[in-house]
Order: C-alpha cells, then structure tokens, then sequence
C-alpha cells in the first residue's frame, strides 16, 4: 500500500454505466405481472359473471361452493360469516397462484423447495380444467332441456387455456426432477429417460409457457365474463 487515495466517480440514484436499455426487460416484467395480478384481483372478488351455459371461468373452477351449475356442494354455506366477503375464486386462487409466485421465472428470493409441493396441485388444477373443456363442449336446448355435442367460441378459448397451462405446468424445473432428473444414469430406464426428454424439451421454452399461459388465462375469464355480460356473443362454431 503506497497511500494513493483513489477517487471513485460518484453517481447519481439509479444510474449505472450501461449504455444499454437494461432497464426494459424488467420493466415489461413488472408490468405484465402487475396487470394480471390488479385484474385476476379485481375479478376473484366479483363472484359474479364467472360462468355462461357450459363454460366457467379457470379463475373460478373448480367451484367448491357458488350458486352457478358448476359448483360442486352447492350455493354459498351457512356457516359462512355474514360479514366476510364470499366469493368462489377465493377458496382455490391460492393453489395456482401459489405455484405461479413460486416458479423459477417469477419468484426472486422465495425459498424452492414449496414450488414443488404446488406443483402436485397444479397437475390436479389441470385435470379439472380439461374437465371443465369437456363440458364446454355438451350444449343444452333451453326448449328441451337436451344436450347435445358441440363447439363454440367458448370451447376452443378454455381448450387452448388447458394447452397453454399444461405446456407450462408440464415443462416445470421441479417435474423434471421427479420424473427422470434424480437418477444418477437416466441410461438405465428408457422411460424415464424419454419422460425427462419431453419435460426438457417444454423446458427449453419455459419462460414462453408462462408468458403466453398467464396472458391466456386473463383472457379466458374475461371471454366468460363478458359473454355472462351480454356484451359479447359466443358463436356456436358446430
């Protein structure tokens, strides 16, 4: 050590000496969580306008108890408290939410290990929600009371939902891990191995599955909301 002071080039709150525009990536990040986050909000705390005939909104199912067709043990139960707030998106938000705040591309500091324990209910959610498509596509005549096989509008945006969140849910870090990622030579079990395969290769894209399975979600609520609404029309495509 010689002495010399060594003056360091003082700056401003917030400035770096990158030239790049670093700033955008986590911009639109904060951004695009944060309008999902007010809307799926503001709709879980409706209770109303989540289901039109045979669609129900993901938001919303599986309805434990509500007042809509789809709810599983009936309307609202007596024991409730009068004073609290009751609406059927809140008894079951906090499983997919849960595994959305903690994956790998969303969370920040979380601690791990939980996002696998929300994983298991993700894979439930999404037998529901492939059960909720099947429904989508049985109509019935308000005349006769029948139903009958079709697809409409309604039927296709829940189908693509079940596609998008399960490209998403299925490419997860932690079922890789399970199904293959834990054995020390994948070489000794075929299955495990082209498992591990098909987890890797909806991996790679991982961030894509979020993106487009978060974006699609919000829509698919706002397509049932507004056609309970009246303000848009479901066409009945057959």
């Amino acid at each position: 050590m010689n002495g010399t002071e060594v003056a360091l080039p003082r700056r401003s709150f917030g400035q770096t000496t990158r030239t790049d525009v670093w700033w955008l990536q986590p911009l639109l990040v904060f951004l695009g969580l944060g309008t999902f986050i007010v809307y799926s909000t503001w709709a879980a705390f409706q209770g109303t306008h989540y289901y039109f005939g045979n669609y129900v909104s993901p938001f919303y199912s599986p309805e434990i108890f509500g007042d809509s067709p789809h709810s599983w043990f009936g309307p609202k139960p007596g024991w409730w408290p009068a004073w609290l707030l009751f609406s059927p998106a809140l008894l079951i938000l906090w499983a997919p939410g849960g595994f959305r705040l903690t994956c790998y591309y969303y969370r920040g500091a979380y601690y791990k290990a939980i996002h696998r324990y929300f994983l298991y209910l993700a894979l439930i959610f999404i037998v529901i929600l492939t059960i909720d498509v099947w429904k989508a596509l049985w109509f019935v005549d308000p005349a006769s009371g029948k139903s009958s096989f079709g697809i409409g509008g309604g039927t296709i945006v829940l189908a693509i939902n079940v596609y998008l969140l399960g490209g998403y849910t299925f490419g997860c870090h932690s079922l890789r891990h399970l199904i293959g990622g834990f054995r020390d030579q994948l070489a000794g079990s075929t299955s495990a191995y082209r498992a591990y395969a098909c987890v890797t290769c909806l991996n790679r894209r991982h961030m894509l599955w979020a993106w487009m399975s978060l974006f699609w979600v919000g829509f698919t609520d706002l397509y049932v909301r507004l056609c309970s609404m009246g303000v848009w029309t479901d066409w009945k495509i057959l």
